[in-house]
């Protein structure tokens, strides 16, 4: 018998303007190997960006929060996985797929670990060095509250995975490492892809409603770009990404080559024409997708600690880790100029795509487990007392709390 899937989406999925939104189609493309009926629900507005699911036949619906219509649309599908894009969702309607659907498999997709985005974030804005007083802060109590109330919780980066079982203590059965999922890079693409001589100029992307991102635009446009201009006066950087506010395209100057371009239609094309990859972000987590676009077309990358955790393992980088604005204006220079640094690091990217992101290496074990925990469901909730708790109380505060509103709104 075919098994339902019903994913409750923060947004709707973006993959051509956000990492979060191609990670979302990876997920689903894993569900649909398995032959899933996949239904997609939000309550957020559709835009223009996002992907048409239904030409992979995925059923669209659009649901309201604090409403009863979701109850009834839940009870008439009946999904046996319901998966969270983000904890805020589970916090929405988790109450909800609990009362309605008590034996559905409820999966936490974490996207990255807001709790730690968020701390250092607020450590950078207080110019503190961040440490554990940052990382407990509200978001890890809402996060962490959500990851016992679900059967389990994808976790794209090994850097959180240690996160949540060194510092939070979440038993690691409430967890899965699932990365980006990937397709190999084969020689006959490699050699396809546009020589080091014909390249130019350097190239920063990223979604602007993104915090992390901005502030790293904002970064290069006064520590990091002038001091890169001075030796390369003839150098341009393009800076691309979906939802240029004003304040960004106020950042745009032409006589300094620091060029706003805005949304990418092929970020792959992006990338090809590019020598250098450009990502000095600050605070932020998750895995990048700027870093996998960058690898997957040969762009080498300078990149700061923040960018590259949990990317490469204990495989040679696609390019700099730095956060020394010095050896950043350095490192980026020596890889616009020098062809031999430039073909290395750019071998290391395909070798890190090839070796640790693989489709095949994460999806039939992902699928398989999903498999196995539904079938021993009752004992694994049961052996998860900390989330009982949790989920009795979320049903006895939330729910009313929700009942209140949609009463308030009639």
């Amino acid at each position: 018998m075919q098994k339902t899937l019903l994913i409750i989406g923060f947004v709707w999925p973006e993959p051509n303007s956000s990492a979060a939104g191609s990670r979302m189609m990876e997920i689903i493309s894993c569900f649909k190997s398995d032959d899933y009926n996949i239904a997609f629900a939000s309550a957020c507005a559709k835009t223009d960006n996002a992907f048409d699911l239904t030409s992979l036949g995925i059923q669209q619906v659009s649901i309201e929060l604090n409403h009863s219509s979701f109850d009834e649309f839940l009870v008439k599908l009946q999904p046996d996985v319901v998966l969270f894009d983000r904890f805020m969702t589970e916090e929405q309607y988790g109450w909800r797929v609990a009362e309605h659907c008590p034996e559905a498999l409820r999966i936490l997709d974490t996207e990255d670990l807001h709790c730690l985005r968020k701390g250092r974030q607020q450590a950078f804005k207080d110019q503190q060095i961040f440490d554990n007083t940052y990382l407990f802060n509200d978001f890890a109590k809402r996060e962490i509250a959500s990851i016992y109330r679900c059967d389990l919780s994808i976790i794209i980066s090994e850097a959180e995975l240690d996160v949540l079982t060194q510092v939070f203590k979440v038993d690691e059965s409430l967890l899965y490492y699932l990365p980006f999922l990937l397709e190999p890079i084969f020689e006959e693409e490699i050699s396809s892809l546009p020589e080091f001589s014909e390249r130019e100029h350097f190239v920063t992307i990223g979604n602007f409603l993104h915090p992390p991102n901005y502030q790293s635009v904002l970064y290069l446009k006064e520590s990091i770009w002038p001091l890169i201009r001075q030796q390369l006066p003839k150098a341009e950087l393009h800076i691309y990404g979906a939802y240029a506010s004003e304040k960004v395209n106020q950042l745009h100057n032409e006589k300094d080559q620091f060029l706003i371009k805005g949304y990418a239609e092929d970020v792959s094309v992006v990338m090809q024409n590019a020598k250098v990859c450009l990502a000095p972000l600050q605070f932020g987590a998750g895995l990048k997708g700027k870093l996998i676009d960058a690898m997957k077309n040969g762009t080498p990358c300078i990149m700061s600690s923040i960018a590259a955790e949990g990317m490469f393992g204990n495989i040679e980088a696609n390019g700099f880790i730095t956060d020394d604005v010095e050896e950043l204006v350095n490192s980026a220079i020596a890889l616009n100029s020098n062809e031999c640094i430039w073909k290395e690091t750019q071998v290391n990217g395909f070798k890190i795509i090839n070796t640790r992101f693989q489709r095949s290496d994460f999806q039939t074990d992902f699928i398989q487990m999903i498999h196995d925990v539904i079938l021993i469901l009752k004992v694994h909730r049961q052996e998860n007392f900390i989330g009982q708790m949790l989920q009795h109380h979320t049903l006895q505060s939330t729910k009313f709390m929700s009942k209140w509103i949609e009463e308030k709104n009639k």
